[in-house]
């Protein structure tokens, strides 16, 4: 293993421009589902989860400008919800363990929101429980259809 040692002592000086973080990314991104209005998001990381959520939310008739490689004008004037309970979304959003984040802009908008089982990265168990006890207490009811594996949540109006 290499090492790395540091002398103190000296001022440091400069400028960093830090890379945009996946989770946050992921969570700013959902959050575009909250209006009509146009959201330009910069500093968006070009990785592989973060893209796949982008395309998920075009599959949801989001209209997305990508500007640069770090940049996106999005605007969810139209969203399809019907696309929500479809084969093809349950099949790319349960690729994506971050699309449980479009539940509450959903939710929160639309007044229902659907969860397939969430694939990704198999780093330990991480269950989507606490979102949906988080959600209940916020107001919404939530069922699970054992035969295609989606979680449906509706409320009437979630309240803090």
């Amino acid at each position: 293993m290499t090492s790395f040692e540091v002398f103190g002592g000296n001022r440091l000086k400069g400028e960093i421009i830090p890379q945009g973080a996946k989770n946050e990314a992921l969570q700013v991104i959902s959050a575009v589902l909250l209006t009509e209005e146009k959201v330009t998001i910069s500093n968006i990381p070009d990785i592989l989860d973060v893209n796949n959520l982008i395309e998920l939310l075009q599959e949801m008739d989001v209209k997305v400008d990508r500007v640069d490689r770090h940049t996106c004008v999005f605007q969810a004037d139209n969203v399809n919800l019907n696309y929500l309970r479809s084969d093809d979304f349950k099949s790319k959003s349960g690729r994506l363990r971050g699309s449980v984040m479009l539940a509450g802009p959903m939710l929160a908008r639309f007044k229902k929101a659907f969860i397939p089982k969430p694939g990704g990265d198999k780093i330990g168990r991480r269950r989507l429980d606490t979102h949906i006890i988080g959600f209940e207490k916020l107001g919404a009811e939530f069922t699970h259809y054992a035969d295609d594996g989606f979680f449906y949540l509706s409320t009437n109006g979630l309240k803090g």
